[in-house]
């Protein structure tokens, strides 16, 4: 049972089929990560996976695709590089972990104006929605829509105006519809729900790309991406490939709303059983915002938490530890992860109160 936090579980059947298609893709007589990006056996998978996330989130065509490397990481600089000009600054909600990071190299680009930090509240509840306000000469206003490390969520999405929207979505892409055309740019890694590690999404609108500085190294530039479709150099063939099964998979259990449902159904069982412990489990996050990929909790002290971690591993369940920099425990149940594997860490969870 794989509750880590990425690289994290993949669908049993996605696994399967790419085993049997490693050594002979569909019967081509050679791999598909060993054949051309240029060919036609590889351009019908990337041409495919595009349209599949078009569909599943009705993406409007106003917004390109875009499969690039470098993971979530590259994109905190990308970002600015590409979109903070003109004397422009940049507006960042400081929520956890992952968005400090994008601030730091952010701030190595340009001005950048913290519009909320959750410092007070040692990084465990967020603004309300109708709270963040672009500043004054504002580029964009980026948030981080899932904290995987601190375990808290946005349930609802900012109102920007004029200003564009930017949001990483690595740690909770597809485990809910998004109406992205509130967005200017989406961006994730894929290592979370999507696939395997090596690629990161992006779904940026036309505008936001066409208008990439001239300056940029190929590269760093959007508009070297949109205008060659992903395509510029040679793409991850293989992280692309899984992605693709992904969505297939995705797509036959019903869709983004789908997934919400099973998110919500996974994170109600885990929620249920730490507000019901009588404090022996505390989730440190404000209820508002608790996560439903990421459930963070603490048990009374370490040693107690070493023990739960112990016994819980003899048991199969991998991954529990929390982040090393926060420590406690940690339950990532990304869409692909089972019930089952929840309704047993659950049944785990509160067989360990009652002998402890």
């Amino acid at each position: 049972m794989n509750f880590y936090a990425g690289p994290a579980v993949l669908p049993e059947e996605v696994l399967k089929e790419l085993q049997e298609n490693m050594f002979d893709y569909q019967k081509n007589g050679y791999s598909l990560i060993e054949a051309s990006h240029r060919g036609a056996l590889y351009d019908g998978i990337h041409n495919e996976t595009v349209q599949l996330f078009k569909d599943i989130y009705a993406i409007p065509d106003n917004y390109k695709v875009l499969f690039l490397g470098g993971g979530a990481t590259l994109q905190f600089a990308m970002i600015p590089m590409n979109m903070m000009r003109d004397g422009k600054t940049a507006d960042y909600v400081h929520s956890g972990a992952w968005a400090g990071k994008a601030v730091k190299d952010a701030q190595k680009i340009g001005n950048v104006t913290l519009i909320f930090d959750g410092k007070d509240s040692s990084y465990t509840s967020l603004p309300a929605p109708q709270d963040i306000k672009a500043s004054a000469a504002s580029a964009y206003v980026h948030i981080t829509s899932n904290e995987t490390i601190g375990g808290l969520q946005w349930k609802d999405w900012p109102d920007t105006g004029n200003v564009p929207l930017v949001a990483d979505m690595s740690s909770d892409i597809l485990s809910r519809p998004v109406p992205v055309e509130k967005f200017g740019l989406i961006y994730a890694g894929a290592q979370k729900n999507l696939g395997p590690a090596g690629t990161t999404v992006v779904i940026i609108r036309d505008d936001i790309w066409e208008s990439s500085p001239d300056s940029l190294p190929a590269y760093l530039s959007y508009k070297t991406h949109a205008e060659k479709n992903s395509l510029y150099n040679t793409p991850p063939v293989f992280s692309i490939w899984a992605i693709n099964l992904v969505l297939k998979w995705v797509r036959k259990m019903g869709g983004a709303e789908a997934m919400k449902n099973r998110a919500l159904e996974k994170s109600d069982i885990l929620y249920s059983v730490i507000n019901e412990s009588g404090g022996f489990y505390r989730c440190p996050v404000d209820e508002k915002y608790r996560s439903t990929m990421n459930v963070v909790f603490r048990l009374n002290n370490e040693e107690l938490e070493g023990q739960f971690l112990k016994e819980s591993a003899e048991k199969g369940m991998m991954g529990l530890k929390g982040h090393r920099s926060v420590g406690g425990c940690r339950a990532s149940i990304y869409n692909s992860l089972p019930v089952e594997a929840v309704e047993a860490l659950a049944d785990f969870m509160k067989s360990f109160a009652k002998s402890h």
